[in-house]
């Protein structure tokens, strides 16, 4: 018997976190939509939250057509949740909470979705509801479900771990500008990291880059460096709460000046910090060019760079773009690029 799961993502990654899915064995993808991966399952437990593109994992509990703009859909939708077949239900905890969603205009909004779902699901698990409406917080622990929208079908769903997959343990130590996790992990994705025997982070920060590169490097050596000794150490602390220290190389070091040897680094993986909540800093901060100068330098001429790239208006001198994956996330919009040197032909 299978169970139609559902992965969460930042938007654009989609196509990326479809390929985890199947690479992993872990199901058959039957759609992509907006944020979401639905896919059946044959195993709808543990493995699932081994995802690292992914933002959640979601367990259906009804899939439901005809969910219209007019507020004729909030009935639907509580009617819905009234008649869930038992199995899908939990009762532990100290209440349940909902999450919801949707794409395009409406006439509610998501918090009479999440009220008019919650109360009904109450009803059922016999626990309290803990409304968002007003500010409200559910308390820790609660049973998570997550109601979305898009077109006239709508997801009800629970969440299949305690907390999002994209909240990683590890990561206690944070720094300005740091990378969303599944964010850095689709990173490794398209820079193909099995194939990888250095890679290389010359903005590491808080180390999540690398750290989420482990699961799909198993073999390669991986180095970040930063020009902060303190954020050098968050890095270091990251990874070993992870539990992947002996696996990564940490330096201090100038961006505009890598203590790398030429041609010596297979995969370069790289969120560039200026422009953003961190400005540029040492030789950067007045020549912020020198990063893409060295990044070539270090770079193998067969080897791959993958950038998240925000408000360039054409590639890294030196480099070509081969493959760009439009992001939103926090409002913004980045790309995933995947560069190669200039004149390099590509290989798909």
């Amino acid at each position: 018997m299978h169970t139609l799961a559902v992965a969460r993502a930042v938007h654009g990654i989609e196509p990326l976190v479809a390929a985890e899915i199947q690479r992993s064995g872990l199901g058959s993808v039957r759609a992509l939509r907006h944020r979401e991966v639905w896919f059946d399952t044959a195993d709808p437990g543990p493995a699932l939250l081994g995802l690292r593109t992914a933002d959640d994992v979601l367990l259906a509990a009804a899939v439901v057509d005809g969910i219209g703009h007019d507020r004729t859909a909030l009935r639907r939708l509580a009617r819905a949740a009234r008649e869930l077949d038992a199995g899908s239900l939990s009762g532990r905890g100290p209440g349940v909470e909902v999450s919801a969603s949707f794409v395009g205009r409406r006439n509610y909004t998501r918090f009479e979705i999440e009220d008019a779902v919650g109360a009904e699901l109450a009803r059922r698990t016999r626990l309290p509801y803990h409304s968002r409406a007003g500010g409200g917080v559910p308390p820790r622990g609660s049973v998570a479900w997550r109601v979305t929208i898009e077109g006239e079908r709508a997801l009800i769903a629970l969440r299949a771990s305690g907390t999002p997959l994209h909240r990683r343990p590890y990561k206690t130590g944070s720094i300005a500008g740091t990378l969303h996790p599944p964010l850095a992990a689709a990173m490794s994705q398209l820079g193909r990291l099995g194939e990888a025997g250095t890679v290389l982070d010359p903005c590491c920060g808080a180390g999540t880059t690398l750290i989420e590169a482990c699961a799909f490097a198993p073999r390669a050596r991986l180095l970040g460096l930063d020009h902060a000794p303190g954020v050098v150490a968050t890095a270091a602390a990251n990874a070993a709460r992870a539990g992947r220290q002996s696996r990564l190389v940490w330096a201090v070091a100038d961006g505009g000046r890598l203590p790398v040897a030429g041609a010596s680094v297979d995969r370069v993986l790289v969120n560039p910090p200026w422009g953003r909540q961190v400005p540029p800093a040492g030789l950067l901060a007045r020549d912020p060019g020198l990063l893409w100068r060295e990044v070539r330098r270090v770079l193998a001429d067969d080897g791959v760079v993958v950038a998240l790239l925000h408000d360039l208006p054409q590639d890294p001198r030196g480099f070509e773009a081969v493959r760009r994956v439009a992001v939103s996330l926090s409002g913004r919009h980045p790309v995933l690029t995947v560069l190669r040197k200039r004149g390099r032909a590509s290989r798909g």
